[in-house]
């Protein structure tokens, strides 16, 4: 059997395919977030960056088929994990033996359920806009660059240039109290997910030791505070008025 079979057929290669998806989205909401945080910024800043991704072309769509596969196989692998772990009971305690676990690992199975849930919303929300059609960036007047966005301080997209208005969408949409209360609720979940996710990834490859599994929950538990305070300050700043719509096409067209 090849090192791919071997991989997807037993518990440890399927521990492996948790820990390596895992971060790969790991780095993927770092990325994710790092670009929505340009949202504090001129328009330009999240505007041009949603268009040079759109330049990329089919790189883009090759690179959410690897993030959609990474999610699939997280999935699957955490699926027949638990049900071998159930399996493997040949007795069931009559009084559940949870004192040393975690929060974040007993809740590890629902925060993955929400976050799905978040996942599917999000998508419909700001990439295909089923959800709020009326402030989808493809339904806003277009926003001409003011300057250009520059990317290792080449431009990459000109001053002048007319893309999708994303800095009023993310806005427009978290204006919506009901969408930012889920949203919020579905990004602590998502840090409590990664947070045990951490501790089982380094499990996974034997990278975590007693000497320093002190240390690596330390840096998990910053890391995900961080990541959880990021993300709730876009909507909270909407609904607080820090954050407000400039484009002047935008704001007339929603009077």
């Amino acid at each position: 059997m090849n090192l791919v079979g071997r991989l997807f057929s037993s518990s440890i290669g399927r521990k492996i395919l948790m820990a390596v998806t895992g971060l790969i989205l790991i780095a993927f909401v770092i990325g994710h977030l790092v670009g929505n945080l340009q949202v504090f910024q001129d328009p330009d800043h999240v505007n041009g960056y949603a268009a040079f991704l759109h330049h990329w072309g089919p790189t883009l769509w090759a690179a959410r088929i690897m993030l959609l596969a990474a999610v699939a196989v997280h999935i699957w692998a955490a699926t027949v994990l638990t049900l071998e772990n159930h399996a493997a009971r040949d007795v069931k305690y009559s009084v559940r033996h949870t004192i040393r676990a975690t929060l974040a690992s007993r809740l590890m199975r629902w925060t993955g359920v929400v976050v799905l849930a978040f996942v599917l919303y999000h998508l419909a929300h700001f990439t295909f806009g089923f959800a709020q059609p009326a402030t989808f960036k493809e339904n806003l007047g277009a926003y001409t660059m003011a300057n250009d966005y520059r990317v290792g301080g080449f431009p990459v997209v000109a001053k002048g240039e007319s893309v999708p208005d994303v800095h009023s969408m993310m806005i427009l949409g978290f204006q919506n109290r009901v969408v930012s209360a889920f949203y919020i609720v579905a990004i602590g979940m998502l840090s409590v997910h990664l947070l045990h996710g951490f501790d089982s990834m380094f499990q996974s490859v034997g990278w975590r030791s007693g000497r320093w599994s002190r240390a690596l929950r330390l840096v998990a538990i910053l890391f995900c505070a961080a990541y959880f305070l990021g993300n709730v300050a876009i909507p909270g700043a909407v609904l607080t008025g820090r954050l407000q719509v400039h484009a002047p096409s935008v704001a007339t067209a929603q009077r």
